[in-house]
């Protein structure tokens, strides 16, 4: 029996999260690990971060700070270091946490059972940040899961190159994955009981790929593709880019019921001069044809999106038109952040004129007005029957289960029947901000 006792601690977005849960299945497989949630009991362990927040490598730096004392009084203990803060820190992290064994890329974390035994072996740190395209799903076993839901990454890095961001830098450029692989793996899925799928990539609606006979797939012909898996009862993606939020894939919202009442789709500034120093490629006025499009097909459908603040350059005026953008739009919530510069990349050479006080009352304001609009929309829901997809038993209160509507609200309801997995009409009685209580109706019986 191996005793290989593996502790991953995971910061970041939903594909830093979907990494980590392959290494976890990796593990499993090559070094027969048992992965535990007590990092004091592990001897492998494991930090995959993004490096998109500000001082993300400081972050990074206190963890491992706090885990030297592990690596001192059990210097067995290899500690790997991994995600995008990784290829952009490289080498660097060695001269300030010499103790670290392992860094590795968010392209290269199959390597990782590989680089643990050559570690055990000749005692040397190993730092492989290489991008090595897509291999690394060669090698990814089949998913275990008692989940409802399932993330699935379907296509790798970036080629916008917006100014702010460095994941073209940390991740690479796009790369999309065969669609046959992809769709062996959402089988695999439900065949385990998955009824969600929620396709992932740095920009998902760009997924493109070629076979050796030169058949295109393009985001639309995978959609279709997947909504005919038995089983699958709902499709979500995340994050689209506006410029790739085709005609094509608007139109598709008429063809694919799967496909939920709801689009995360960042915008980032109302202020199309910022737009333009972000290197966005797209202007206000073509973000609202989009939703106005969706909406003539989707009636019902909630926009929420990510925002910057502080943004260099960025004016009064040009707040003013990112505030007066969400009250046009009523987007049901947002990621929003304050700006902050990346190493590398050509904002972080802007001047950064905006004291970070008015940064914090930009963000306060926005943040408000979204909080109102998604309160308002929660409130809208009370005694209205919406289909919920049960995920399971609330870890609060044993007599609950729970489950998401169709706009990524969590759903708390009483029932002595079990409906986990099952699409079910619940009546809303209560509703809070991002949650709400309902009574059942009954089981929603379309199937598609």
């Amino acid at each position: 029996m191996s005793n290989n006792k593996l502790y991953i601690k995971t910061w970041g977005c939903q594909m830093n999260e979907y990494d980590s849960s392959k290494i976890a299945d990796l593990m499993e497989k090559e070094l027969n690990c048992k992965i535990i949630q007590s990092v004091e009991n592990a001897n492998i362990i494991i930090l995959n971060t993004c490096s998109i927040r500000e001082k993300a490598q400081e972050k990074l730096f206190h963890q491992l700070g706090r885990w030297k004392n592990l690596k001192k009084s059990n210097p067995n203990i290899i500690i790997c270091v991994g995600g995008c803060v990784a290829v952009q820190e490289g080498k660097r992290i060695l001269n300030r946490a010499h103790y670290v064994d392992i860094i590795f890329g968010p392209q290269t974390l199959h390597r990782i059972p590989v680089m643990i035994n050559k570690i055990r072996k000749f005692k040397k740190y190993l730092i492989d940040i290489s991008f090595p395209k897509i291999e690394k799903f060669n090698y990814f076993p089949l998913a275990k899961t008692k989940k409802i839901s399932e993330f699935i990454s379907i296509i790798e890095g970036c080629n916008k190159y917006c100014t702010y961001c460095i994941v073209p830098h940390t991740r690479g450029k796009e790369i999309s994955r065969p669609y046959e692989n992809i769709i062996e793996e959402i089988k695999n899925l439900s065949n385990q009981g998955v009824k969600e799928i929620h396709l992932l990539g740095q920009n998902v609606n760009a997924y493109k790929y070629i076979d050796l006979k030169g058949n295109i797939c393009n985001f639309t012909n995978l959609l279709k593709k997947i909504a005919k898996i038995k089983n699958i009862k709902r499709i979500r993606f995340t994050t689209s880019h506006p410029q790739n939020f085709s005609d094509e894939l608007i139109q598709i919202y008429k063809k694919i019921p799967q496909l939920v009442n709801f689009v995360h789709l960042p915008v980032q500034s109302g202020s199309d001069k910022i737009l333009s120093l972000m290197k966005r490629r797209y202007n206000i006025i073509e973000y609202k044809n989009i939703i106005k499009k969706l909406r003539i097909i989707r009636p019902n459908i909630q926009i929420s999106s990510d925002f910057i603040i502080g943004f260099p350059g960025e004016t009064q005026d040009d707040f003013y038109k990112t505030i007066s953008l969400i009250l046009n739009i009523n987007f049901d919530m947002s990621f929003s952040f304050i700006y902050s510069p990346r190493p590398g990349t050509p904002a972080s050479k802007l001047n950064n004129n905006i004291s970070e006080y008015e940064k914090k009352q930009r963000l306060y304001i926005l943040q408000y007005y979204i909080n109102q609009q998604t309160k308002k929309i929660s409130q809208k829901m009370l005694n209205t029957i919406q289909s919920v997809l049960v995920e399971g038993i609330s870890p609060q209160n044993k007599q609950l289960f729970f489950g998401r509507t169709e706009n990524n609200r969590v759903v708390f309801f009483q029932n002595k029947n079990n409906y986990i997995g099952q699409l079910v009409n619940i009546k809303i009685t209560t509703s809070y901000l991002y949650s709400l209580y309902g009574q059942f109706i009954s089981i929603n019986n379309n199937l598609y």
